[in-house]
């Protein structure tokens, strides 16, 4: 499918009554046209201070409660949802020219439903969440790398400890490692049009109820 604008526009008569609604639309639609991991979305977090910091994850589940992706506490995003509970989601989906933003409140998914998730994982995934020291330094050196380094050496050692650990037997999840729900509080629509004349629609949370409104391209 082209890339291009559509030349059918995306109107208000077009929008569900909920965003929740009218994601499983849109993300059915990204599906069938056989985007490439349609799941894909850029997770925006900061620290107290305001600094931001953006990566690419995936999206686990949605429901009328929000959004659900799972990571290592730990890691750089973890430890900033944690000092500070606010997230920013962008998927991209190029084939259809869309875009879907979310900003809202994050909270830890409960350890019932990390360890339901975690079960599905394939086991050189599960191996890897014990492994792995989410955004640690596993080496730090001057460029070029010197003859006979290895680098990744720290890394390799500790999958090998983490499969002898558990060897032939489950892989539990780890401590660390858990879910978090994005709760939004505004998810904005965003249809390519010609002229970058662009269709954006965003619900907006008000109190209890859901605002639609037009944003100019």
């Amino acid at each position: 499918m082209s890339c291009v604008p559509s030349a059918k526009g995306f109107s208000e008569m077009d929008l569900a009554a909920e965003p929740m609604e009218q994601f499983a639309r849109w993300f059915a639609e990204a599906v069938s046209a056989g985007q490439p991991e349609p799941e894909a979305m850029c997770l925006s977090t900061a620290t107290t201070a305001g600094a931001p910091s953006s990566r690419m994850v995936l999206l686990k589940r949605f429901d009328v409660r929000g959004f659900v992706f799972y990571t290592n506490e730990r890691s750089e995003k973890g430890r900033q949802l944690a000092a500070n509970p606010l997230a920013a989601l962008t998927w991209r989906w190029a084939m259809l020219d869309r875009q879907v933003r979310v900003t809202g409140a994050v909270s830890a998914v409960g350890g019932a439903e990390a360890d339901e998730y975690f079960a599905t994982r394939a086991r050189g995934s599960q191996i890897g969440a014990w492994a792995s020291a989410q955004s640690s330094v596993v080496w730090s050196g001057s460029l070029p790398v010197p003859a006979g380094a290895t680098p990744r050496a720290p890394l390799d050692a500790a999958v090998r400890a983490a499969e002898d650990r558990f060897a032939g037997g489950a892989v539990p999840r780890p401590p660390h490692w858990g879910g978090f729900l994005v709760v939004p509080s505004h998810v904005e629509f965003w249809q390519g049009q010609p002229n970058r004349l662009h269709d954006r629609l965003r619900y907006r949370r008000d109190g209890g109820d859901w605002v639609a409104e037009r944003l100019s391209p």
